[in-house]
């Protein structure tokens, strides 16, 4: 990344830098997301088999992201940053131009490679560049900027398949050609920032953070209820165009970007514990209704509702941030992602091959039972989470400072 030797001007600050990271990504893996199933569908031949696969090998990379910790010995987490993007962009570019089984998975897991690691790495860099009394607030931002460009990309999605029928080779390589350009532009136009605390480079797992692994690896099965059955549902069950699917994720998105910030604000008033616990009561009951749905109608209101708890996940990296060592951020950030994607690698594929065939609903109630559990977790939760304060019942005491 170029130096800046002049000053930099006032939009060239951590926080627009952070904002700007987080609305690239999503560009293009929106586009990706509102394709997938009707590509499959409708081009590729799949099932339920084969888009079970193809999401359980997309979850490989966000297992293996504890890796990201060792390319910090090469690279810094800034410039780490740019590059997953670019591979991200890239793998979603090409995805059009491989419309077979083999070639979807090539695609899928390439994108997913940049793709978990931009996440992973722009976690890190919020816990690392923001103040914990403003971190929930700018990441609640940074959740709306995400859904700003969904919304951007949706609206242009819709206009691009009901006006002008534009082929899905060609709406795949737009989402990829535009993540890549911002990557570019944050490369050239944003200085060199440094971390607070200098970051650990190796794996880092440490007993008080149990709480928050916990946490993490249920929100990684939660997500696959989302992220590959409802969506699927909605598709297979009811059957949901392209477009019908692309106005859906527009809707949700539209929903987050007004709702996100007021998250953040209300996580700094209410503590993270509050929040957690609204969250999984809501799911509980959203996993529990799409099991029984009949009506597409309330099936969609569902979707949107299951995709607004998302912003809730605020609340998961601040804890973190208030608890951890300040040294640990990035190494906790990598093996934190890997946590949050063994389940995420074998639902996938557990779910869709034994689960969705004898009836979708079973997938539903186990999803139910699996908010459940993440109730449980979350009143273990302090009101006030810091170092020596993880949690509410079995603390485990605070080692000497990380060397």
């Amino acid at each position: 990344m170029p130096d800046n030797t002049n000053r930099p001007k006032s939009w060239q600050s951590p926080e627009v830098c952070l904002v700007l990271i987080a609305a690239a990504g999503p560009f293009s893996f929106a586009i990706w997301m509102a394709l997938l199933n009707n590509f499959t569908v409708e081009v590729a031949d799949f099932t339920g088999r084969e888009i079970g696969i193809l999401q359980s090998l997309r979850e490989v990379p966000g297992f293996l992201a504890f890796t990201a910790v060792f390319l910090l010995l090469l690279m810094r987490e800034q410039i780490l940053a740019v590059a997953s993007l670019a591979l991200l962009g890239f793998g979603i570019a090409i995805t059009g131009l491989l419309p077979s089984e083999y070639g979807l998975y090539f695609t899928t897991v390439l994108m997913s490679i940049g793709f978990h690691y931009y996440e992973t790495v722009q976690m890190s860099l919020s816990l690392q560049w923001l103040p914990k009394d403003r971190a929930p607030r700018v990441m609640g931002w940074q959740l709306s900027a995400k859904s700003v460009a969904a919304i951007i990309a949706y609206g242009a999605l819709w206009v691009l398949l009901e006006q002008f029928s534009v082929p899905f080779v060609w709406l795949f390589a737009i989402g990829g050609g535009v993540t890549i350009a911002m990557a570019f532009f944050i490369w050239v136009a944003f200085p060199n920032y440094k971390s607070r605390e200098p970051q650990h480079k190796t794996m880092i797992l440490r007993k008080r953070y149990w709480l928050y692994y916990a946490l993490t690896f249920m929100g990684g099965a939660r997500r696959q209820i989302f992220v590959v059955f409802a969506g699927f549902l909605l598709v297979e069950k009811f059957g949901f165009s392209a477009a019908t699917v692309a106005a859906l994720y527009l809707a949700n998105h539209l929903v987050t970007s007004l709702i996100s910030p007021k998250i953040g604000s209300f996580i700094t008033r209410f503590g993270e514990r509050t929040i957690l616990i609204i969250e999984y009561v809501g799911l509980i009951i959203v996993f529990g209704s799409y099991a029984f749905v009949e009506s597409p109608v309330i099936a969609a209101i569902l979707y949107i509702i299951d995709h607004v708890f998302f912003s809730f996940a605020i609340a998961h990296k601040s804890y973190l941030q208030k608890i951890a060592d300040g040294r640990d951020i990035a190494a906790t950030s990598s093996v934190s992602f890997s946590i949050n994607h063994i389940a995420a690698v074998v639902i996938p594929w557990a779910f869709g091959a034994y689960l969705w065939v004898l009836s979708p609903s079973y997938v539903f109630v186990a999803g139910a039972g699996m908010a459940v559990i993440s109730l449980i977790l979350s009143l273990n939760v302090p009101r006030n989470p810091e170092p020596g304060n993880e949690v509410v019942v079995g603390k485990i005491p605070v080692p000497a400072p990380a060397e």
